[in-house]
């Protein structure tokens, strides 16, 4: 790691002079791949110590308990449902804010208690708040979960209650004569016309500029015995006309450029889509089984499968996000990874393709997540991933070369998509890039020596010894034995300069290593951050 220190400092210095890049950017469509295909990405903290607490400060430092979801304005503030301490946090500028909420009391493990109260964003109260979404002038809709209501948070700083009454139910009506079980999210329409994932009724309902609250689809009469005598009132599917299709505790809703409705059908592990104008459901993304359900099973049978969409398995997915080239960035929360639904494919972005969970910031395939609940796009086409179980808010950036890189027929490396800069140019031989002695001796720290055609190289106790013409490297650490390996071409001597394959050093130090043959250019990048 001191090696990668001293490269990452040089590493700085070179992208300085050169001027600075924009790095990380794209459609995840049009991201860069590797070698095996894979996209070029990487996976750091945006905010949240990790932390099961309510701190504000600064992003990094900052704590959360569980939050479930995110909405981005148009100034790029974000805003966070803080689910567990029942407020919304804001996030700007780099640092952590109570947006609206406050903690009258709490229970006997100390955790704060929500409930039911309107008025200044400073003294309201809200009950375990889920899905977030903006209207066109800025105000924040809420669906309070616990609360079994719908809320709006207005510019000036008011909450107030436009559906539900803090009781729930499944009725239809207007404002406080509605109820609602457990909704968890919400989507306002250019008329202002807002959508609700009414969870725990298995519903979607929609409600007018006026308050009145009407159910788009047909309720579930299924039952489930989940244990001998124990019978539990369960969601079901269905696709074709709206008014009797049905869904398994939908999680999340997203419009699209058309008015229509990306649904995320949780229990059922699948991607719906309602097409508002002909009112008709479908099936997008996802497995559907025959039979849906095992007996006695609340759920789907889930699974974790990348490829066509109507073939690809998902494990109660819940937060789901359009991108600009009009895919859709899938929170897969309990296979503890984001896919990303594109042209009729399913693919993963981010964590593990296992079902792992775990904290771990670095690239792709070398980052963990931990029941991600939401995803949001920013305006530069990153993305932001409520990290629940984490308590932390997640940043997805896809690799773009950096600004400045000229695609003039010369090889270049960057480190990290820093430009490296090289007083001699690395060049092609046997087809292995091969890069000046000197610079990887300085960027790793070694002390290079030669002696009677010896190249020597020594660090903390480890020599390295290369005979220009030979492939093969001799390695010794301490006074043990040296072990000889083969490495993948062999140095060589040109002019006053002697040139080493920039891959096995790279490799040795544990860097991914990548060629992108459109611009000839080494991408060297840290595994973890």
């Amino acid at each position: 790691m001191k090696n990668l220190k001293k490269l990452s400092a040089l590493i700085v210095a070179a992208s300085l002079a050169a001027g600075s890049s924009n790095v990380f950017a794209a459609s995840p469509g049009e991201g860069l791949r590797g070698a095996d295909g894979g996209i070029l990405s990487q996976v750091t903290t945006y905010a949240g110590s990790g932390e099961f607490a309510e701190a504000n400060g600064a992003a990094l430092s900052a704590s959360f308990r569980a939050p479930e979801r995110i909405a981005v304005a148009k100034d790029g503030t974000v805003y966070v449902s803080d689910t567990v301490n029942h407020i919304i946090r804001k996030v700007k500028d780099g640092q952590v804010t109570t947006y609206a909420g406050i903690t009258l009391t709490r229970d006997e493990a100390g955790l704060p208690e929500g409930t039911l109260v309107d008025g200044k964003a400073e003294a309201s109260l809200f009950q375990k708040p889920a899905g977030l979404a903006l209207d066109a002038h800025g105000n924040l809709y809420v669906a309070d979960s616990g609360n079994h209501a719908i809320r709006k948070i207005s510019v000036d700083g008011t909450v107030t209650t436009v559906a539900g009454n803090g009781v729930l139910g499944t009725v239809d009506g207007k404002g406080a004569e509605a109820r609602f079980f457990g909704p968890q999210d919400v989507a306002v329409a250019a008329d202002g016309t807002i959508y609700v994932a009414d969870s725990l009724n298995h519903l979607i309902r929609k409600i007018d500029a006026d308050g009145t609250v009407s159910t788009l689809n047909a309720a579930s009469t299924r039952a489930v015995e989940v244990v001998p005598g124990a019978v539990e009132a369960a969601g079901d599917y269905k696709d074709g006309a709206l008014d009797q299709a049905k869904f398994n505790e939908p999680s999340s809703i997203e419009l699209d450029a058309k008015g229509n409705l990306y649904v995320s059908d949780s229990g059922n592990g699948l991607i719906r889509y309602i097409d508002v104008a002909a009112n008709t459901v479908t099936t997008v993304a996802g497995t559907v089984r025959n039979p849906m359900y095992e007996k006695g099973k609340l759920y789907s049978a889930d699974g974790y499968k990348d490829g066509s969409a109507l073939t690809a398995e998902f494990h109660f997915p819940k937060g789901i996000a359009l991108t600009k080239e009009g895919g859709l960035v899938i929170a897969d929360t309990l296979n503890h990874a984001v896919r990303y639904l594109h042209n009729g494919t399913v693919t993963t972005l981010a964590g593990s393709t296992s079902g792992d969970f775990g904290k771990t910031n670095g690239i792709e395939g070398n980052n963990l997540l931990h029941a991600p609940s939401d995803v949001a796009v920013l305006s530069n086409d990153d993305i932001l991933i409520g990290d629940s179980y984490n308590n932390a808010v997640r940043l997805y950036a896809l690799y773009r070369q950096p600004d400045g890189l000229k695609n003039d027929g010369t090889i270049h490396v960057t480190f990290n998509g820093a430009l490296l800069q090289f007083d001699t140019q690395p060049e092609i031989a046997d087809n292995r890039t091969m890069v000046p002695l000197s610079v990887v001796g300085k960027s790793f720290g070694y002390e290079v020596s030669f002696d009677k055609g010896v190249i020597r190289m020594k660090k903390n106790g480890t020599t390295l010894e290369l005979v220009p013409g030979k492939t093969e490297i001799r390695t010794q650490v301490g006074d043990g034995e040296a072990e000889v390996r083969a490495i993948d071409a062999a140095p060589y001597i040109k002019g006053e300069r002697t040139y080493v394959p920039i891959r096995f050093f790279s490799e040795e130090f544990g860097l991914d290593v990548e060629w992108d043959k459109s611009t000839r250019t080494v991408i060297l990048r840290e595994k973890t951050l």
